[in-house]
């Protein structure tokens, strides 16, 4: 069992940045890939970025390439999505996951069962 639980979220005005954090329960946090989804009102949830186990490969939406980046740091059990140039667009409530299911090779994600997702952050951007 993994036990996922985010922070960072807030209200910004675009343009602006946030560092969205989410850390992890267990021992074993460095065998998985995390990912981080987004919902907003009235649609799907989306996939925003994913990193592999070790950190060497990540995987980015098209909408936030250039402007997101994740990261972790295994020590801390830790996942990170720095967020910059955020736009109105980007309002959602983020959630972080975790998955031995899922692969993130060559910017590509193999696979789609995500196994632990946390309980969400609310970003919220004014323009």
């Amino acid at each position: 069992q993994v036990q996922l639980v985010e922070s960072g979220g807030g209200l910004v005005q675009a343009g602006g940045s946030l560092r969205l954090s989410c850390a992890a329960s267990g021992r074993t946090f460095s065998s998985y890939a995390m990912g981080w989804f987004r919902q907003a009102p009235g649609k799907e949830r989306e996939s925003v970025a994913a990193i592999s186990w070790s950190g060497g490969s990540t995987y980015y939406a098209d909408s936030v390439k250039g402007r997101f980046t994740i990261s972790r740091d295994n020590a801390k059990n830790t996942v990170y999505l720095q967020m910059n140039s955020l736009k109105p667009e980007d309002m959602a409530v983020y959630y972080c996951a975790a998955t031995r299911k899922v692969a993130v090779v060559a910017g590509t994600l193999e696979g789609k069962r995500w196994e632990y997702w946390g309980q969400g952050t609310q970003v919220t951007v004014s323009s």
